[in-house]
């Protein structure tokens, strides 16, 4: 609709409107103060968070999309502002996160002179986005935010970053807000070839050891329901990557596992014995495949992917079946046999017994003094709800719960996968908050990661957002010192802590908070901290010297899987 003309600013924030976004996150500063004015106008309609570092709006953004699906937006300025983004910006890339982040820039006549706060954001953030574009003209900020938002969460989503000049900002031009249906030379939709659909099935139904793999793709394409479909009929047993936690319920009787580097014993053995691998919505991840020259060699591979780029980049397959997850599932459905393969299940459920005795034991019911991670995991699956969330910042904790969280619900997952981003959790977990109030999140971070971000202690007091913050803390970046243990010698370089006294800053945010180190008080203090109404700050002290097991080592192949 047209009417008189706006300044620039309040088209940025009526195309916000106009695409539905209803919570952004954000910083002021000099050269997007223009639109933190015209948000002063629109505060009814459209929320914005003020996080306290501009790393935390685009974490806090991620959070919010991967747990709502939505689009995640971010705000910032010029400078160190929109350059505070760039590690978001490649978190997003690599993790397909759908994010669109608008930064200011200096005046157009000032572009290349050096201006204060101008830098190129543009030739930063290009390798680190799906698309970025410079607006220095008012007519162009709504064409390039509607562009950018069908980008962003179109075929395989990824961030978008759009960078505004102070000029556009404050000239006036008409509002006549278009949302983007498509455009040429962009493809997000490829019909999947019946052909490919007929070869994968002919291999599936002569297979005798047939294998699936599940990955994010299944979440993104909304294809959970299509996935039960397809495991129930094939029989097939299927196993997940860190992204793909959730897709499926770990109840399922085809579930049999994680696959990684710290996954499950059976599900990485057994890779190497399969006669069929089908991947779904996976990209074969060095920390899944281990080494490449000795992965699946004997499997014939079958690749369900909606990016037409990641396939044979890694893994050469024997058929590609690219298109929509949701649409190849259900074709691959109708073409399979109804069968079972009790024996060939059997396997994974025998190696699962020999992780259970060597590792799960040990770390769900220690005989040690001290506490372990994977006890205060365990003792919060029997606290939590089945949709809660569970947010991860990145190391040994982050492994741990991922290994003993028991995942019933799709889009309960977030957590930084190919980048590994210290410093997620905490700005991640508010995001995924204020999507839904009323819903579980669950943070769990390590003593180093929450250090990196904890100023974000203050937009969680701000916002009231109620999650509870888990910190296991062991005083040592644990991970980097387990590979120092078992790689390096134990020459322990640079890795320990000295921590400050958390309880007391969480208190200082006016975080209820509260430090357990005995046993006997986990249980009580995991129920107090999830039936509180607020946020919760609870720290746990844990063995400063556990290692995460299984493990495969870097170099190695999935079946040298170690279980110690």
């Amino acid at each position: 609709m047209k009417e008189s003309k706006i300044r620039g600013a309040d088209i940025v924030v009526r195309a916000l409107i106009e695409e539905q976004a209803d919570v952004i996150f954000g910083y002021p500063g000099g050269a997007i103060m223009p639109v933190y004015d015209a948000l002063y106008d629109y505060h009814d309609q459209l929320r914005h968070v003020l996080t306290r570092h501009e790393q935390g709006a685009i974490h806090a953004a991620q959070g919010y999309a991967r747990v709502s699906g939505k689009v995640g937006v971010c705000i910032a300025t010029s400078g160190p502002g929109a350059t505070n983004l760039i590690t978001g910006l490649a978190d997003a890339q690599i993790d397909s996160t759908p994010l669109v982040c608008i930064t200011g820039q200096v005046a157009a006549h000032l572009l290349g002179t050096d201006a204060f706060q101008e830098t190129d954001v543009l030739g930063i953030s290009m390798p680190a986005t799906k698309w970025n574009i410079q607006v220095r003209r008012v007519e162009d900020i709504a064409p390039a935010i509607a562009k950018g938002f069908y980008i962003a969460k179109s075929g395989r989503p990824g961030p978008v970053l759009i960078d505004i000049t102070k000029n556009a900002q404050v000239d006036f031009g008409e509002f006549n807000y278009v949302r983007c249906e498509g455009f040429r030379s962009y493809k997000t939709q490829i019909p999947v070839e019946k052909s490919a659909i007929q070869e994968a099935a002919f291999l599936i139904n002569m297979a005798k050891r047939p294998y699936l793999l599940f990955g994010q793709g299944v979440i993104l394409g909304k294809a959970e329901d299509e996935l039960k479909s397809f495991l129930e009929k094939s029989g097939i047993p299927a196993a997940s990557t860190l992204l793909g936690s959730g897709a499926l319920s770990q109840d399922h009787p085809n579930y049999v596992g994680k696959l990684g580097m710290h996954g499950n014993y059976a599900p990485n053995l057994l890779t190497n014995q399969c006669d069929i691998l089908i991947a779904v919505g996976m990209r074969f991840d060095d920390r899944v495949t281990g080494d490449l020259k000795r992965y699946a060699k004997q499997a014939k591979v079958i690749h369900l992917e909606l990016d037409p780029a990641e396939i044979n980049k890694i893994v050469k397959c024997e058929v590609a079946v690219v298109g929509d997850s949701k649409e190849s599932l259900a074709l691959l459905t109708e073409a399979v046999n109804q069968k079972s393969h009790p024996e060939w299940m059997a396997k994974f459920r025998e190696l699962e017994e020999e992780e259970n005795a060597a590792v799960i034991t040990n770390d769900l019911k220690p005989t040690k003094a001290g506490l372990t991670m994977g006890e205060v995991i365990h003792q919060i699956n029997q606290y939590k709800a089945d949709d809660a969330v569970l947010v991860t910042d990145v190391g040994q904790h982050q492994m741990i719960a991922w290994r003993y969280f028991n995942y019933k619900k799709t889009r309960t997952q977030v957590t930084s996968g190919g980048l590994g981003t210290m410093g997620f959790a905490l700005p991640a977990a508010l995001g995924a908050q204020l999507h839904d109030y009323s819903r579980q999140v669950i943070c769990v971070v390590g003593d180093g990661g929450i250090q990196m971000t904890i100023q974000e202690l203050g937009t969680i007091m701000q916002t009231k957002a109620p999650v509870k913050i888990v910190l296991l803390n062991n005083n040592f970046l644990g991970m980097v010192r387990q590979w120092q243990q078992m790689f390096f010698d134990k020459r322990y370089s640079f890795t320990e802590l000295d921590n400050p006294d958390f309880i007391k800053i969480a208190e200082a945010y006016s975080i209820k908070a509260q430090k357990v180190t005995e046993r006997g008080d986990l249980q009580e203090a995991i129920e107090d901290m999830l039936i509180h109404d607020g946020p919760f700050f609870l720290e746990v002290v844990v063995e400063k010297e556990d290692n995460v097991f299984p493990m495969i080592a870097t170099g190695c192949s999935v079946e040298e899987v170690r279980l110690s």
